[in-house]
């Protein structure tokens, strides 16, 4: 008994050691391909090979990830699954139901995870009671941006309410310029659509209707009053919008062909890839109404063969949640740190605002997760709305026909 006992500790200690001695090796699956997101990813893959590490670097083009979901599946089910994907909320659940997502609790409680990431985060992070994802940052969703020139040439400040917004896109349509900038794909209609219905509802109609799915709220007055301001805004977007990828889009505001971007954080990452000045070039401010919709982006680790890859696991997952990365990766992403211990007083100002208005929002019970991408309802359940909500906006569908079809097909995706 004592030579078995023995021998398993042996044993374990040379496997450890043997990992130890690996050189890290990682193949990241991820859809950050734009300027800013490059730039961004960059900072991980320089901080990687400097602690030994090797990078493959395997980018799906496509803001939103469903191209990359699809080149996920084909490794996956081919039995050979990228060392690191970028992957989050209830996706990285379904995945950990499929039973091929690797445990890096390990490395989260070496490093304290569970003391530096807010609870509703590292909820996300979590698969039963193992640690499974490594959180990169904070998105917030519900953001306008604007050209600082264009409105001041127009006499625009930004717009607080809807109806402050649609009367600044008739005074921009009257002198020629584009109100809104905007990319016909319906991961981006997806998220113009739950800004209208964070800014119209508020907060709790939000859950009800985005995240519980309430029928009531599927179909009432308020959920047809954010399908009218949808066809209101489809009015304010330029002829040439179908397929336009978003980072175009902001590129539109950036050289003031268009006035507004309403886009997640990750666009301010392209106006500062550009050289281009918060409060000077461009402007930020969140979308009229209450509330704070997040979106974190994190890597899930995938279940692989050979110490190198697990090695390269290990130590991806520590430079992710690590306060350097946290900070330059931020900085050019457009985002804010994940860990609650990083001081953002080199942040720009629109950062620092998130910051503030995420702390504000938790202790409101205004944080919520966003549909449109990814963090509040798995695949079925947001598609199924996603196809309404672009539908709608790419017909001439009226509101009362919207509200039947979006509760008719939330409840078949059940």
């Amino acid at each position: 008994m004592k030579y078995t006992t023995l021998a398993a500790i042996s044993s374990l200690a040379l496997s450890v050691a043997t990992i130890g001695h690996a050189e890290p090796q990682a193949e990241v699956l991820h859809w950050w391909t734009s300027g800013g997101e490059a730039k961004a990813v960059g900072v991980l893959q320089e901080e990687f090979a400097e602690n030994g590490g090797s990078w493959t670097d395997m980018p799906v083009a496509g803001g939103g990830g469903d191209a990359a979901m699809t080149a996920l599946r084909a490794r996956v089910l081919s039995g050979n699954a990228p060392t690191a994907v970028q992957l989050k909320g209830p996706a990285i659940q379904e995945w950990y139901e499929e039973g091929v997502l690797a445990d890096i609790s390990s490395v989260a409680d070496a490093e304290g995870w569970a003391d530096i990431l807010p609870a509703s985060i590292a909820g996300h992070m979590k698969c039963e009671d193992t640690w499974c994802a490594a959180p990169v940052n904070v998105h917030r969703v519900d953001w306008i941006w604007a050209n600082a020139d264009v409105l001041e040439s127009n006499g625009i400040e930004m717009p607080t309410t809807w109806d402050e917004f649609n009367a600044a896109a008739e005074k921009l349509q009257e002198a020629g310029v584009i109100p809104l900038a905007h990319g016909g794909q319906a991961w981006q209609d997806a998220t113009v659509f739950e800004t209208v219905v964070l800014g119209l509802g508020g907060p709790e109609f939000f859950q009800k209707a985005l995240v519980d799915l309430d029928p009531e709220a599927l179909t009432s007055d308020t959920m047809k009053a954010s399908f009218d301001q949808m066809r209101t805004l489809r009015g304010y977007v330029d002829d040439n919008f179908s397929g336009r990828d978003w980072n175009l889009a902001t590129a539109m505001v950036m050289n003031g062909e268009a006035a507004f971007q309403i886009m997640g954080d990750w666009a301010k990452g392209e106006f500062l890839a550009a050289g281009k000045v918060p409060g000077e070039d461009f402007l930020c401010a969140s979308t009229p109404g209450d509330g704070y919709l997040y979106n974190v982006d994190s890597f899930a680790m995938f279940n692989v063969d050979g110490d190198d890859k697990k090695a390269g696991q290990d130590l991806l997952a520590k430079l992710i949640v690590g306060p350097n990365f946290q900070k330059v990766f931020n900085m050019n992403k457009g985002s804010i740190p994940v860990r609650t211990d990083v001081a953002l007083d080199e942040f720009d100002m629109c950062a620092q605002k998130s910051s503030e208005d995420m702390t504000a929002a938790s202790d409101s019970g205004a944080l919520l997760p966003s549909y449109a991408h990814g963090m509040a309802l798995r695949g079925a359940q947001a598609g199924a709305i996603t196809d309404v909500v672009t539908a709608h906006f790419n017909s001439d569908m009226s509101s009362d026909e919207a509200v039947q079809m979006l509760a008719d097909a939330v409840a078949n995706s059940m």
